[in-house]
């Protein structure tokens, strides 16, 4: 196994022990600290097989996650790709805990296991605690905990309720996940260590939420002469509500309390997943700035030899390769090249700042402290902001950006901008946009309920630049909806700007579902 070299080198060759994992690591940390001044969670590093990375891939990554079928059907589809030769895998995958989990391949020699320490155990958990969506929306020293209560809860279900029972439960969620998040900041950050606590105490108080709700509504023959008050519907109701399977764990008819509560499992992991969705350039574009910054120095200060040092490179290097727009390989932009890219170009601009850039960006530009603007900006920007605020000319240039607009009411592709002064803000703006997940997302609020009547559930689309829905994957979406609320669903597509009704869909719930 591997020695350190009489020159001060962390490790020689290729093999690795657990002791040169231990004297890299404690060299990757003083760099992060001292030179970088970065901010992390306690690390935990896990060495773990091919097999188990498959395994992790096809659980989003998450320990202790939950069964289901999806997760089978992902891994069998990699491991069939990965054995003819047709992937790689992840040299690493981290996970937003405290402690900071950062699973590393037992395959990957010295260099790289160096390097995927720098870039996930320091990059990555630097970001994970010091970013305002993270802060905000995760709850990073209680999600382990959680985990391992939710995978419990959906065990025991399985074996009073049967797999299909739950398994169908599970499909529904999984279906409604993209669409059950708050957006907006709510009163307080989940505490999802007292989850398991106040299950209890949810499923008290579901009981009397519910039951003031459904007593209220008139029953029998007189039914349609009497009208509920639309106002107290829809405060119980809390509409219109976005998050949809908050509003079916609230207020759904007749789902059973273990059912809601498996809803509420789903809600909280795809809340817990937001801001990483918000945040994908920046996230791996600052662990990617790290570990160059990082290996960098240990190869300055004699800590990694040449050999390592050119390893690392060529990985570097593949990992920021941004292909060009006519490239057969081109699959649109690489966010670990924009994000890298960018961090780079304001390091420049702090350091060795051109006129141009001190008429753009006059607080940064010639300030010399390159870490001091790349930590405040790793905490407080998302991605839409923080392409919209320090993309530069000098970067549109570099890499040649321009606005190609494809109206498919036009037979003709259309130039709209490019690397010029005229197209700078422009290009900067519609990049931005592409990253904004309000723009991006479909826009779909549960907005009221025919209490009086048939029950039925009304949901709209507030469709934008006359882009609707697909016809297959919205009626599979809507029927997961309807089987959940047990009556039928109509959901409608209307025009934001004109409130005009473009189209319309409806589904009937199955009874097979209860």
């Amino acid at each position: 196994m591997s020695r350190p070299g009489s020159e001060g080198l962390l490790f020689q060759g290729k093999d690795w022990d657990f002791g040169t994992l231990r004297r890299s690591y404690d060299a990757i940390e003083a760099i992060a600290v001292n030179d970088l001044g970065l901010d992390t969670y306690p690390n935990q590093i896990e060495v773990i097989t091919t097999e188990q990375m498959l395994d992790a891939y096809a659980s989003t990554g998450m320990p202790l996650f939950y069964k289901h079928w999806s997760f089978g059907k992902h891994f069998a589809f990699h491991e069939a790709v990965y054995r003819r030769g047709l992937m790689g895998l992840a040299y690493e995958i981290v996970i937003n805990s405290s402690p900071c989990i950062s699973y590393i391949m037992e395959e990957n020699t010295a260099a790289m296991q160096t390097l995927v320490m720098a870039h996930a155990a320091f990059g990555h958990n630097h970001f994970f605690k010091n970013n305002y969506l993270f802060r905000e929306w995760t709850d990073a020293e209680g999600i382990l905990d959680y985990l391992d209560f939710a995978k419990g809860y959906i065990a025991r279900c399985e074996e009073r309720y049967g797999e299909a029972a739950v398994e169908r439960v599970l499909d529904a969620a999984h279906a409604l996940m993209s669409h059950s998040v708050h957006r907006y900041p709510r009163k307080r950050r989940p505490d999802l260590r007292s989850e398991e606590r106040r299950e209890a105490e949810r499923h008290r108080h579901r009981e009397e939420t519910y039951n003031d709700l459904w007593r209220t509504v008139p029953t029998g023959s007189a039914t349609s002469e009497i009208k509920f008050s639309e106002e107290r519907r829809r405060a119980l109701l809390e509409l219109p509500q976005e998050n949809l399977l908050y509003f079916l764990e609230k207020s759904a008819p007749r789902l059973q309390p273990w059912q809601r509560e498996i809803l509420r499992i789903v809600r909280q992991i795809a809340q817990y997943f937001y801001p990483q969705r918000q945040t994908k350039v920046m996230n791996e574009g600052c662990a990617t700035y790290c570990h160059y910054r990082i290996m960098t120095l240990l190869h300055e200060r004699g800590q990694i030899d040449d050999g390592a040092f050119l390893e690392f490179l060529q990985s570097h290097t593949n990992v920021i390769r941004q292909p060009e727009f006519d490239d057969p390989s081109y699959g649109g932009i690489n966010p670990y090249a924009l994000g890298f890219g960018m961090m780079q170009d304001i390091e420049r601009i702090c350091t060795r700042p051109t006129d141009e850039d001190r008429e753009w960006f006059p607080d940064i530009a010639g300030s010399g402290d390159a870490m001091g603007v790349l930590r405040d900006i790793w905490a407080n920007y998302r991605d839409e902001s923080f392409i919209g605020q320090f993309l530069s000319p000098h970067l549109i240039r570099q890499w040649r950006l321009f606005h190609l607009v494809d109206d498919p009411d036009s037979p003709e592709l259309r130039v709209e901008a490019i690397h010029d002064e005229r197209g700078y803000r422009h290009v900067r703006r519609v990049l931005s946009r592409q990253y904004d997940i309000a723009w991006q997302d479909p826009d779909i609020q549960v907005t009221d309920v025919d209490l009086a009547g048939d029950r039925r559930l009304i949901v709209h689309h507030h469709v934008m630049n006359g882009g609707l829905l697909a016809e297959g994957d919205a009626r599979q979406v809507l029927q997961h909806l309807a089987d959940l609320w047990s009556y039928d669903v109509v959901l409608k597509e209307v025009d934001t700007a004109s409130g005009i009704l473009l189209k319309e869909h409806t589904a009937q719930a199955r009874p097979v579902f209860f």
